[in-house]
């Protein structure tokens, strides 16, 4: 008989693969440990876990052992058999195994809900399922780490411990799922920045990054593109304060949906908040005067600064910070013009990602449960969204309930070069604003009308769009964007007026360019250069020197080419006036 073939692809396949493994594992903690109590095994994005109650401190060592335990279930091919039970028959069976945290799971389900088990072989678990018809099928499993967790994610419970794990239906993909691990630990934006020196973190400012003369040359590189490109596209520049009085925070409805990610301040005794989002100021700035329908639609763009109280826990380099410039949109607009400029920031966004090779996927975040406005409005927003998407033939998927309090939105997940997905760029349709700040135009009747208003971010944040593109291009960034283009080396102290005069007719020629004449031997300064991840490096010795040349290393292609100083400065040049990615010197013949 043919095995059945599993379909990974599948959400639900996946879940229901990642689900039973987790039951696996605790059935080899309980075999290994049989006092452990078993607190709750869900699926998660890439694998699983299991919390578990536990006298021992599980060791990596360990982790090996459960291994070897769920491997023996494996083989056992044990059916996962569902049962249910009456609520009190329930309470009692797990409260005869000594599963207090089972027991106070049970008592906290509604009346009315059906509780169910699952059987493998000896092994019993409370769960609402489903799962594989049987333990044999699952094939490949790596445990990963052990973390801790408190009971119900509450502090004052109890500290367990958490096994993580994953699980794939081969070996194979299990072996290139980890090896992306490896590779994206390799490229993590925290060590590469610290290595390029490109930003800072101190204990000072926990959630404040510091950046570095570097990390500023990639950072204003970024920025003066987004500029240009928002020039061409007939935005306008602004900015507005960082501090804003405590009412327009309340009656942008911030203060009712967002006030415990807020600082706040004190000013002439009153109440000030400091910005979390750049959208109030940017509707002060448009109300300032009466439009007319003729003059609309208004693109105002500005790269604000703004903080959010985030948990220290989930502070992570340049991705979760406190402060961050936000590369703000807002577009005040006839209801008329919806579609139109919905398509305009889709184009905008698609030429972006493009740049950096970033592919994308768009999901359309509807209603959530605490929405400011009507279920009309929103359905009309929605609709709006989605002829605007559909009229350009892009794919987007749905997700439900996850739009912004004020109204609907489409969400761009950019894909990197390790197949991670980012989400970065949102578009999103507001009718409230408008409404709770009275913000008007003159229409063709000569009377007042309610303009609608579009929210959108392309970087979502600088910081963090750094964050990713160090970790797209393993820092090896297009050289219109590395901090360095070229760096030239000189075998001996003999040779550096030659290197040094290079150099300033490099940097005189718009280049960011380099001379490092130290006395030191010129391998060491070569894997250093490559450390710090230069695109161009130059060898300079008495052979270079006498000829009037230098022997030129591309690091990104690996390529090693002889030329005259003038024409690798007339190549470099045009490498950046087109912002390619790499350039062969194949490309110069």
């Amino acid at each position: 008989m043919a095995k059945e073939k599993i379909n990974f692809e599948d959400e639900q396949v996946r879940s229901d693969y990642r689900h039973t493994t987790a039951h696996i594992m605790a059935q080899a903690v309980k075999k290994l440990w049989p006092d452990a109590k078993l607190a709750i095994g869900p699926s998660i994005e890439n694998g699983f876990y299991y919390d578990f109650d536990m006298e021992h401190k599980l060791t990596d060592q360990d982790l090996l052992k459960i291994q070897k335990e769920m491997k023996k279930i494996i083989q056992a091919n044990y059916p996962m058999e569902r049962f249910e039970l009456p609520r009190e028959e329930a309470i009692a069976f797990m409260a005869e195994k000594g599963e207090d945290y089972k027991v106070e799971l049970i008592e906290d389900l509604p009346e009315d809900e059906v509780i169910s088990f699952y059987r493998q072989g000896d092994f019993v678990d409370l769960c609402a399922g489903p799962h594989m018809k049987s333990t044999g099928q699952i094939k490949a499993v790596k445990l990963q780490s052990v973390a801790g967790a408190y009971w119900r994610g509450d502090s004052d419970r109890k500290m367990l411990q958490r096994i993580y794990g994953t699980c794939f239906p081969s070996q194979q993909e299990l072996d290139e799922y980890l090896a992306k691990l490896e590779e994206a630990k390799k490229r993590d934006h925290r060590k590469l920045g610290k290595e390029m020196d490109l930003f800072m973190l101190a204990e000072e400012g926990p959630g404040f990054p510091f950046f570095l003369p570097k990390g500023m040359v990639i950072r204003n590189e970024l920025i003066n593109y987004w500029k240009e490109l928002h020039r061409q596209r007939g935005y306008e520049e602004i900015m507005t304060p960082l501090i804003l009085n405590e009412q327009l925070w309340r009656t942008s409805g911030h203060w009712d949906h967002y006030k415990d990610n807020m600082y706040f301040t004190k000013i002439d005794d009153e109440d000030y908040a400091i910005k979390p989002m750049n959208c109030p100021g940017s509707i002060l700035t448009f109300k300032r005067k009466l439009w007319s329908y003729r003059e609309l639609p208004v693109r105002y763009a500005e790269l604000g600064q703004c903080h959010r109280h985030e948990l220290s826990g989930a502070l992570h380099g340049l991705m979760r910070v406190r402060t961050f410039v936000q590369d703000d949109a807002h577009i005040f607009m006839l209801p008329e013009q919806t579609k139109e400029e919905v398509v305009k920031v889709i184009k905008l966004y698609d030429d972006l990602y493009k740049l950096f090779g970033l592919t994308y996927h768009i999901e359309l975040s509807t209603r959530p449960e605490d929405s400011m406005g009507t279920k009309e409005e929103w359905d009309a927003a929605e609709t709006a969204l989605k002829e605007a998407i559909e009229t350009i033939d892009v794919p987007y998927v749905i997700n439900e309930g996850d739009g912004a309090f004020y109204g609907p939105k489409l969400d761009f997940h950019l894909e990197d070069s390790l197949g991670r997905t980012w989400q970065c760029g949102t578009i999103q349709l507001d009718m409230q604003m408008p409404q709770r700040f009275d913000v008007n135009y003159i229409g063709p009747d000569g009377e007042k009308h309610r303009p609608l208003m579009i929210h959108r971010a392309a970087f979502g944040s600088v910081e963090r769009f750094i964050g990713i593109l160090i970790e797209h291009f393993a820092g090896k960034f297009p050289l219109w964007l590395a901090p360095v283009h070229v760096r030239l080396m000189t075998v001996t102290e003999k040779f550096a007026d030659y290197s040094d005069r290079i150099a300033e007719s490099f940097k005189a020629a718009g280049l960011r360019a380099e001379s490092d004449v130290r006395n030191e031997k010129i391998g060491y300064k070569i894997r250093e250069a490559r450390n710090e991840r230069i695109p161009y490096l130059c060898v300079i010795g008495e052979k270079e020197e006498t000829a009037g040349t230098l022997t030129v290393r591309n690091t990104r292609t690996g390529e090693e080419v002889e030329m005259k100083p003038e024409e690798l400065q007339e190549f470099l040049l045009e490498e950046i006036r087109t912002k390619a990615k790499v350039r062969s010197f194949e490309e110069n013949k």
